[in-house]
């Protein structure tokens, strides 16, 4: 069998012919970029590294394209509200704020591409793709932890470490005790822990319903999942999988059939990582661990203040309250990126990356509250769906719930990394609430 033949045939078999289907290959190929943009970057294509942080723009534009030629991209009033909100915030950037049209431009992706492509995924998969990625995240899980373990534990000038565009220098970032954060396949450290917190729910649902996967790759990407957590050094990491199994203990007020499963699996998992414990390069992670988690929480006061309140509510009243400090409009859009931030030689927004809702305040001014709200808004519908359907015995879109509610509210969209994932987690939980195998209803938030 010649090796076209193969591809073709794999194409044919993940793909059979049917409406829409070459969307749903464009909608993988961009799932793939996004998981190894940066692997590209560093490895592969260091010379285009660059012009491959917007490697998945054609993508998304291609498929907003495609889905308004067919008819499929349904006005609502999120997408509404957001893309009216990029073309004010697009012109007042160029004449009320820093007056850069290409900072501008950068600066509305999220309006007019990522946020968009969120729907378009939610109407073109259906509930089995949604399962389909979850089996493929777990496959990739386990070399990936693989490939945390060399980065962890070889010097930054090795090649596994190289950094984007082959920087020697490395990528790692942070850490503790003379080792750094990992970056995986990914050009920064925030895509380990962004790929790890979307494999945690995934873990946990097919825990539940393990009929769906192969038993060896769901044992496997729970080893690969536990090891991560030290490994990746990052404390939004255990953060979000503490998140997902809360999520789950709640199911069991729904179901109580899950209550076994569940007392089953964590005492596994306390086995397991008892086990792990005495396995030396284990337990050398966890030791870093602790003591980046313990400077962190001196230094930011404590879990609570440091990782729930600045990272996950975002000091919203501090970012009003600095929003008074500047004009109606804030510094404009896109002046909160790095590229924005190297364009304009001002990097004053670009230092509250690290909190989603002041670096929209900041750049968008008292207009950035609305973004604020529109997200939170239907964060709070999709999660509100979502616990409708676990009461009728459906635990996948509650779990990915467990994320997405987080990444829909407070998800980075200034870092192509972060912006790529809201519009994925934000789609597949869409597509999640689709009851039925094959459903052409558009799962519309608004119903």
């Amino acid at each position: 069998m010649s090796k076209s033949f193969s591809i073709k045939h794999l194409i044919n078999r993940e793909f059979p012919p049917g409406p829409n289907r070459d969307l749903k290959i464009w909608i993988w190929v961009y799932i793939f970029l996004w998981v190894f943009e940066g692997a590209l970057r560093k490895w592969f294509l260091p010379f285009l590294a660059t012009p491959l942080l917007i490697v998945r723009d054609p993508v998304v534009f291609w498929l907003i394209f495609l889905s308004m030629r067919r008819g499929l991209l349904k006005y609502n009033s999120y997408m509404g509200g957001i893309i009216l909100l990029g073309i004010v915030a697009f012109f007042t950037a160029i004449f009320l704020c820093h007056g850069n049209i290409i900072v501008a431009l950068y600066g509305i992706r999220p309006f007019f591409l990522y946020f968009p492509v969120v729907f378009i995924i939610g109407r073109i998969f259906d509930r089995e793709d949604v399962i389909k990625v979850g089996r493929v995240m777990l496959y990739i899980a386990i070399p990936m932890s693989i490939l945390l373990c060399l980065q962890f534990y070889s010097p930054q000038t090795a090649l596994v470490n190289r950094g984007v565009g082959g920087d020697e220098d490395g990528s790692g970032f942070g850490g503790a005790l003379g080792y750094f954060r990992p970056s995986a396949t990914f050009s920064f450290t925030n895509g380990t822990t962004l790929y790890y917190s979307l494999i945690a729910p995934f873990v946990l649902y097919f825990i539940m319903t393990p009929k769906l996967i192969k038993r060896n790759i769901l044992i496997g990407a729970t080893l690969a999942l536990i090891v991560a957590v030290p490994i990746s050094i990052s404390r939004g990491l255990l953060f979000q999988v503490v998140v997902s199994i809360i999520f789950l203990i709640i199911s069991v007020s729904s179901k109580p059939k899950y209550l076994g499963k569940i007392v089953m699996a964590g005492f596994i998992f306390i086995l397991v990582l008892n086990l792990a414990s005495n396995i030396s390069f284990f337990s050398t992670a966890t030791e870093v661990f602790a003591n980046r988690f313990e400077s962190a929480n001196e230094e930011e006061g404590g879990l609570v203040d440091g990782v729930i309140e600045d990272r996950f509510l975002g000091q919203l009243f501090k970012a009003i309250a600095r929003s008074t400090e500047q004009s109606l409009f804030g510094f404009g859009i896109g002046s909160g990126s790095i590229f924005g931030a190297v364009m304009l030689d001002d990097y004053r927004v670009f230092g509250l990356a690290d909190f989603e809702w002041m670096r929209q305040i900041g750049e968008f001014g008292l207009m950035g509250v609305f973004v604020i709200f529109i997200r939170v808004a239907m964060s709070i519908k999709l999660t509100l769906r979502s616990y409708n359907i676990l009461n009728g015995g459906d635990l996948l879109p509650w779990l990915i719930g467990s994320l997405g509610i987080l990444i829909i509210t407070q998800g980075g969209w200034q870092q192509p990394t972060a912006l790529g994932f809201f519009s994925l987690v934000a789609g597949l939980w869409i597509a999640s609430l689709k009851t039925r195998t094959v459903d052409n209803q558009n799962p519309s938030i608004n119903d």
